[in-house]
């Protein structure tokens, strides 16, 4: 009983040591015998928690998942109004990277180079799967608020992942001196401007 009690404990202590690995080695390729030392263990005892680095990348990625769309599902129970609702995932998903500059590394890709192609495509997943429900934000605001995108929003919510994203390149490649945050309030200020428009009303006959 105490064995499979400590098994989770030392998982998530091996993801820590790689994570806080990705922020000081930047722009290093991270091996298992580095991690091992990280750790404070032997490299069987890594491979006892995780077949292989790739397996120990994954669980860092489903640590984003987990915890980005447990919050976006938060946000959306308790903002209903459109707006607020684009400007809170945008600020949660900066926010978040900042504050965990070397998952920044996965997000954008840096830390993958040389990596299974099987990694690069869940990163690509994640991200298409917020821009998925950013899209559908905007969508539900025809019927919630008589309000529509400015464009399609498939376009719309494009374009803020694409802020994300560059936020997050210029993070990774400044070594985490340029915050994604930075200016991120301004910016909201001009993209919200343009983001919807009225649907105006039918013509009475």
């Amino acid at each position: 009983m105490t064995q499979e009690t400590n098994k989770p404990n030392r998982r998530e202590q091996i993801l820590q040591a790689l994570a806080l690995m990705l922020e000081e080695d930047s722009g290093k390729r991270i091996t298992i015998a580095a991690l091992a030392r990280q750790v404070g263990v032997s490299e069987a005892a890594l491979y006892r928690h995780f077949p292989s680095k790739a397996r120990m990348f994954e669980g860092l990625i489903e640590f984003i998942e987990e915890s980005l769309f447990e919050r976006i599902r938060r946000i959306l129970d308790e903002t209903p109004e459109t707006l607020s609702r684009c400007q809170q995932i945008i600020t949660l998903l900066l926010g978040f990277a900042e504050k965990n500059p070397g998952l920044s590394r996965l997000l954008g890709g840096d830390a993958l180079t040389g990596e299974t192609a099987r990694l690069r495509l869940r990163i690509h997943q994640l991200f298409e799967r917020l821009e998925t429900q950013l899209k559908q934000v905007l969508r539900e605001a025809e019927l919630s608020e008589r309000r529509r995108p400015r464009v399609s929003a498939s376009a719309s919510a494009n374009l803020l992942m694409v802020h994300v994203e560059g936020q997050i390149s210029q993070y990774v490649r400044s070594d985490f001196k340029r915050r994604p945050t930075e200016f991120w309030d301004d910016q909201w200020t001009l993209l919200a401007e343009r983001l919807l428009v009225d649907v105006p009303e039918l013509a009475r006959a």
